[in-house]
């Protein structure tokens, strides 16, 4: 069965000078959020954009994806604490995208050395479904650190 989720924006004026709100989300988690083409560019003044909200997606995918990786290795994690950068820049070719998906992650994982929590991290960093929808048009990088 597939799972569907929805998001409503309002948006008014020129890309520039113009402003929108995320208005709704299915779930009710997200409502009124302000964004803007400066929010995504310069400062964000309060306001999210949309490759804040794709952080946050990559972050949490990959925190769930790297938590199923060590269940099976038989080490479950206590806890992971994941932060993903996504940069937002313009391209050599014109224009303006997203280029890259920086991901860190400290664990606390009983039984397991750092060698193999690199391993894990680095299968969550190509398995995860985020991961998956950004590969081929976003660099992606995993910095992983072991803690004890």
């Amino acid at each position: 069965m597939a799972a569907e989720r929805r998001a409503d924006v309002v948006w008014e004026g020129n890309l520039v000078q113009g402003k929108g709100t995320i208005t709704s989300t299915g779930s009710g988690a997200l409502s009124n959020l302000p964004v803007t083409w400066a929010s995504r560019t310069e400062r964000s003044d309060g306001k999210t954009s949309p490759e804040e909200l794709i952080a946050a997606a990559h972050a949490s995918c990959y925190s769930m994806a790297l938590s199923h990786i060590l269940n099976g290795k038989g080490t479950p994690p206590e806890r992971l604490e994941t932060s993903v950068v996504v940069t937002f820049a313009q391209l050599p070719e014109g224009g303006w995208g997203i280029t890259r998906s920086a991901i860190t992650v400290r664990g606390r994982v009983p039984g397991i050395d750092q060698a193999a929590f690199q391993e894990a991290a680095n299968q969550a960093k190509d398995g995860c479904p985020v991961s998956k929808a950004l590969k081929g048009n976003v660099e992606m990088s995993v910095e992983a650190t072991l803690q004890q």
